[in-house]
């Protein structure tokens, strides 16, 4: 919500305070200064900003599921989210991101260079002050006509903000650093939730890696198995290369395994800043995920959104812009000042004589074919598009929390249906390898117990990982991983 240019409030008569400046002479500076200060309290024209209303639903679509509530999110929880996994190693990776990785090295450099922009916006409010000294020599016809002439002088300028062009602009600027805050502060989300997705699926490799293995293990003595009973003549070769072919299909599978885990490894090593090549060390489980996640209602999760709130501070700045491109139309005030000391010796410079000057100028655009006019209506055009890119930033956070809940609710139930699936076939393959052993069954049911055992077990790992994949996305689309009180910018 914005309130109509056309309706901001109304500016002094700039004719009437810029004749008061003839009183601008030596004997009557302060009624000058007076007049100056009385034109630099003017409103300034253009909108004057108020932030969007935010139209929120009461609460999250998908419900509060086993393991949600509906309260607030801890403010130490929602800085420090991956701390509820209880994976020291976790913690000390998501740290070493925080200090390290360029991307967010580079938002804290853009904070620095807005810090550096607001405060020489901020310049152009006072006046500017020169001193200078100087010695000439000018020599004529003879020896007499030559002379030496030493001045010291002090100088004084002031563009008068009578219309706010320049509060606007220093306005813009405060927006932008707010800006440039958010924004480094939602690199910061999105980083720390990549590097725990990362880590999660490394170490969800490590664990599939493992479950191949003594898969492999296991049709290793399946195959040792039906080599003795082939020997002693109990089963044909068939049993023996079915068993060997098995084998091999699970030895296949481990070569994909660990090229996906050094590409997670080496990615983990970049995002922390490190060149590629460290290692997680020895294997690991996946990371368990709280039992109980806090979200709030969909009104906490944009007030805690980085970015939401970065969109809303570059709508202000370009609000402002707005007000600094209609100020630009009205006639510019200025005031200039110099005092300053003449004489024909060094020596004697301080009690030369004294030189003194005032004056006042006032410029205006007669005429420009519409060029300031057609800028107001670009500024405005960019203000329009500001508000709707912070539009479609609330509705994408809305979007990626209704999607966060879901996934979490559903992996939940997944990996306990593949918990119980996974039981029951390692139960299944040990009957299967013993009533084989007895004569009792084929040893086709062998080999299909054990692919499903292998499969179910894979399948389970890798919805433990999604379990935790979809609470460390439920923490990002929260707006955890930063702390409010610290991106606040002074």
């Amino acid at each position: 919500m914005f309130t109509d240019p056309r309706k901001s409030k109304p500016i002094r008569e700039w004719r009437s305070s810029v004749d008061e400046l003839s009183l601008f002479h030596p004997g009557s500076r302060p009624a000058a200064w007076l007049a100056a200060a009385l034109l630099s309290a003017c409103a300034a024209v253009g909108p004057h900003y108020e932030s969007p209303r935010q139209v929120a639903p009461a609460a999250w679509r998908a419900g509060m599921t086993a393991g949600l509530t509906a309260q607030a999110m801890n403010p130490d929880t929602g800085e420090f989210w991956w701390r509820q996994f209880g994976d020291p190693e976790l913690s000390r990776l998501i740290q070493k991101v925080i200090a390290a990785n360029p991307d967010l090295r580079t938002a804290r450099a853009r904070l620095l260079e807005a810090r550096a922009r607001r405060a020489i916006a901020g310049a152009a409010l006072f006046p500017a002050a020169h001193a200078s000294a100087s010695g000439s020599r000018n020599s004529g016809a003879g020896a007499r006509a030559s002379n030496t002439l030493y001045t010291a002088s002090f100088d004084a300028s002031w563009e008068l903000d009578v219309f706010g062009g320049v509060r606007r602009s220093v306005e813009a600027a405060q927006a932008d650093m707010e800006a440039s805050a958010a924004a480094s502060d939602a690199t910061q989300v999105s980083l720390v939730a990549e590097a725990a997705l990362n880590y999660v699926e490394a170490r969800a490799l490590q664990v599939r890696l493992g479950i191949a293995r003594a898969n492999l293990a296991s049709q290793s003595e399946t195959l040792q198995l039906t080599e003795w009973r082939s020997q002693a003549g109990l089963v044909g070769s068939l049993d023996v290369e079915q068993a060997r072919a098995n084998l091999e299909q699970t030895r296949a599978q481990l070569p994909r395994l660990e090229i996906s885990l050094a590409e997670a490894q080496n990615l983990l090593a970049i995002l922390s800043g490190q060149a590629p090549g460290a290692s997680l060390g020895e294997p690991a489980s996946i990371p368990g995920p709280p039992q109980q996640v806090a979200v709030g209602i969909p009104a906490d999760a944009l007030r805690r959104r980085p970015d939401v709130r970065a969109a809303e501070r570059r709508l202000a700045a370009e609000t402002a812009r707005l007000g600094q491109a209609q100020a630009a139309r009205f006639p510019g005030v200025g005031l200039a000042g110099s005092i300053g000391l003449e004489s024909l010796t060094l020596g004697k410079l301080l009690d030369g004589t004294v030189t003194r000057s005032f004056a006042a100028s006032l410029g205006s655009t007669i005429f420009d074919a519409g060029r300031l006019a057609q800028q107001v209506r670009a500024q405005d055009a960019v203000r329009a598009q500001a508000l709707i890119a912070y539009q479609a930033s609330v509705l994408t956070a809305l979007d990626e929390v209704e999607n966060a809940l879901v996934s979490f609710a559903r992996s939940r139930e997944r990996e306990t249906a593949l918990s119980a699936a996974a039981a029951a076939a390692r139960n299944a393959a040990l009957l299967a390898r013993d009533r084989y052993t007895s004569g009792l069954i084929d040893f086709q049911t062998v080999l299909d117990t054990e692919r499903t055992v292998l499969s179910i077990e894979d399948s389970l790992a890798g919805a433990q990982a999604d379990g935790a994949s979809a609470v460390i996305r439920l923490y990002k689309a929260l707006g955890g991983g930063w702390s409010p009180a610290r991106g606040e910018v002074p």
